[in-house]
């Protein structure tokens, strides 16, 4: 894993690879991603949420782009264990809030609201297209924020009513949406 840009430009972690429950998002794709964030979003003034973090990719990139309010969500204590452990090597422990909670709960029982979501799920899980209908539902993206869901092409959100965009970089598809 490596951090794409910003002041940890071309950092590498190696999470752990026994028992490892997570699909990392791809340089390639998350360099597209970051491409098109970058353009779009003020880091510096975001609030962003990283749900199913896994290693916590996605919140490092943002907060080494100068984001100072970045909360991730998983379930599993290893993934949580390695973003702490990363976290503390980077000295961004006052950055970075760290959930240990099912994203499903850690949903309806948020008060907080965010700028950014990012959700980079399983892509087997069955529950799956419950996530965009479920941040819009209990109200956790701010006005004219983005909420941005890594999936494959077994699955399509083009109906959803608030859908923006989609950007396909090979089996990795990042479906926008928006807040209006």
């Amino acid at each position: 894993m490596r951090i794409i840009g910003g002041k940890f430009k071309s950092r590498r972690f190696n999470p752990p690879a026994k028992k490892w429950p997570t699909r990392p998002t791809t340089d390639f794709a998350k360099e597209a991603l970051f491409n098109i964030l970058t353009n779009s979003i003020d880091f510096e003034a975001t609030k962003m949420l990283d749900l199913f973090c896994g290693t916590g990719s996605h919140s490092y990139e943002f907060i080494s782009r100068g984001c100072q309010d970045v909360t991730c969500v998983d379930k599993f204590p290893g993934c949580i264990r390695f973003v702490k452990e990363t976290a503390k090597t980077l000295d961004i422990e006052e950055q970075i809030n760290i959930v240990r909670a099912d994203v499903f709960k850690f949903i309806p029982q948020t008060s907080a609201k965010y700028d950014y979501i990012f959700a980079g799920p399983p892509y087997a899980l069955n529950t799956m297209d419950d996530i965009p209908n479920l941040i819009f539902k209990h109200g956790l993206l701010n006005e004219n924020g983005w909420f941005v869901m890594e999936h494959n092409p077994n699955h399509n959100y083009e109906a959803h009513q608030n859908f923006d965009f989609s950007r396909n970089y090979g089996l990795a598809i990042f479906s926008f949406f928006e807040n209006k």
